[in-house]
């Protein structure tokens, strides 16, 4: 099957109201664990691939331990694989469009690509985040570019959510037009205003699956499903009690 292939496969994945469920890896081990249990697609986070190297997240992991790491994962499985870019490692757009073609070398097929300033403050203005996934694009026709938006996160008064969301959508269709495939919306919980966004949307919708359930996702419209950290942190817990569990 070529790049372009499982691309189109992974993309065709995206349905609103039957979402794409990434129960997020980081390494080729996990990926093979999450492959045989029965996922139809593989997606990193970036707090566990920096977990697990011992990192902090936030772009601490070097550029190519990401990308090794990545063709390590691909390698692993027949799975399409999208990787957590964060920032794309870069802040002009040249050296974005650079970092994502060889992001592509690997064989991952998308990539999630946020609009905070990492290791700055607030987020990029809607006008050079747009131009920001337009250099994303650039490095590749087919990969899946999952806009993020880190509005609701970095809010972290859920109250305040619904005045936010005009500004997510104002942020999607810049996104879109720029070449955007999906939009992540971490930290957004209430169904309604989830429902909100997908209804608004011209692109699938990804929440994170902290604080809602899948029925609730699919009910709302969502297209995929994303677990974040989640896996990672309930595994390290599990090994903890493992140990002090011992006689």
């Amino acid at each position: 099957m070529t790049y372009s292939e499982r691309a189109r496969g992974f993309a065709a994945l995206h349905q609103p109201g039957n979402p794409v469920v990434l129960y997020n890896i980081w390494d080729a081990g996990s990926a093979k664990a999450i492959a045989g249990a029965g996922a139809s697609a593989l997606a990193t986070g970036s707090f566990p691939v920096a977990a697990a190297q011992g990192f902090p997240d936030g772009e601490k992991v070097p550029l190519e331990f990401v990308l090794g790491n990545a063709e390590r994962i691909v390698a692993a499985t027949d799975l399409p694989v999208t990787i957590d870019f964060e920032g794309g490692y870069a802040r002009e757009p040249e050296q974005l469009t650079a970092n994502v073609k060889r992001l592509a070398e690997t064989g991952a097929v998308g990539l999630n690509f946020e609009d905070q300033v990492v290791g700055g403050d607030g987020l990029y203005d809607v006008e050079e985040q747009a131009r920001r996934v337009a250099a994303v694009r650039a490095a590749h026709a087919d990969i899946f570019v999952n806009a993020r938006t880190d509005l609701f996160l970095k809010e972290k008064d859920a109250s305040k959510h619904a005045g936010l969301v005009p500004e997510a959508l104002e942020r999607v269709a810049a996104y879109a037009a720029a070449g955007g495939n999906g939009f992540f919306v971490p930290g957004l919980t209430d169904p309604d205003l989830i429902a909100r966004v997908c209804e608004g949307s011209p692109v699938p919708v990804n929440t994170m699956m902290r604080g809602i359930t899948l029925e609730t996702a699919r009910q709302a419209g969502v297209a995929r499903c994303s677990y974040g950290p989640i896996p990672h942190a309930k595994l390290m817990q599990v090994l903890t009690e493992h140990f002090q569990a011992l006689e």
